[in-house]
């Protein structure tokens, strides 16, 4: 496994993130102590940089799973908290719940632009005294946007950006993937330490991963990859990739035949707050219930996460 150092942090990453959002909640919600074995799967392979957020709901996985490990683990999260008050909450539930006296990185969550982030600047207001004080390394965003990224660039206060990039540009809003590129490479020449999200799509791209991991590895400004996983063949699988190793026919026929797609059950009451939540704007109301266009649908599962009758998920 490959490593570098994020930006000017001095924090060093392995080249494969760990997306933890998959085995929560919100997607496989799959029981802690299996999640747990998976995530620990890619720390005995050498993932030493795990990514979650307060939303995810899955500080119990990543606890279980570095439970004893005697290697260094990188964990960022964020919050969409945009008072200090309510991000100073949420690092301190990250602190306890994590069982740890610092989280690495802490981000502003889904920043759209330079408006978004001034009406987050209370917040990080609050990041900022925090990293003084050593309870966070690193702070700045995770954004979809190549404004997002644009914007953070600029702002001196920011170590770290989280932007969306995959090979068909799925999920980038306000641009292409050319654009995208184009800001990843300006918010480098910032200093900037970037590690990429969505690079298989949110599973759109499963079927051809090793073009579109490959695609991402290529990305020069990026010190790392947050992907999602939910088994050990995928953890396994993965780490063949990034490590350049050959994947075995076996392990790839398990891997590549898996398609994810949004779930609506037919309990759906058609209240539209999934469609409020849906920053990709792929979910609208139809017959009285929620439907998804997944020619837009990214795949996260956060629409699941409002829905007070239980009737999304990905699957």
């Amino acid at each position: 496994m490959e490593y570098r150092i994020l930006g000017q942090t001095g924090i060093k990453v392995s080249r494969l993130c760990f997306g933890a959002l998959t085995v929560g909640p919100l997607q496989a919600a799959l029981p802690v102590d299996k999640g747990a074995a998976v995530i620990r799967r890619a720390l005995e392979a050498g993932v030493n940089f795990i990514d979650t957020a307060e939303y995810y709901q899955t500080y119990p996985y990543i606890y279980e799973a570095t439970r004893g490990w005697a290697g260094e683990v990188v964990v960022a999260s964020k919050s969409y908290a945009y008072t200090w008050q309510g991000m100073r909450q949420s690092l301190e539930e990250a602190l306890r719940a994590l069982h740890r006296e610092y989280i690495d990185i802490f981000l502003l969550h889904e920043q759209e632009s330079a408006l978004t982030i001034r009406g987050h600047w209370e917040a990080v207001e609050y990041l900022l005294k925090a990293r003084k004080e050593g309870l966070v390394r690193a702070i700045g965003i995770s954004t979809h946007s190549v404004e997002g990224v644009r914007a953070a660039a600029r702002i001196a206060e920011f170590d770290i950006i989280h932007p969306i990039i995959n090979i068909a540009g799925i999920g980038i809003q306000g641009g292409t993937r050319e654009d995208m590129l184009a800001a990843i490479a300006e918010a480098a020449s910032f200093g900037k330490g970037i590690y990429g999200m969505k690079a298989l799509g949110g599973g759109h791209l499963i079927p051809r991963a090793q073009e579109a991991l490959a695609f991402v590895l290529g990305i020069p400004q990026l010190a790392s990859v947050a992907v999602g996983m939910r088994t050990v063949a995928e953890v396994d699988f993965n780490v063949a990739v990034f490590s350049g190793m050959p994947v075995p026919s076996g392990l790839w026929a398990r891997v590549g035949r898996q398609k994810r797609r949004l779930h609506i059950e037919d309990w759906c009451s058609g209240c539209g707050r999934c469609v409020e939540r849906c920053g990709a704007g792929a979910l609208f109301l139809t017959g009285g219930r929620a439907a998804v266009d997944p020619l837009k649908c990214r795949l996260c599962g956060y629409c699941g996460a409002v829905c007070s009758d239980f009737c999304i998920k990905v699957i």
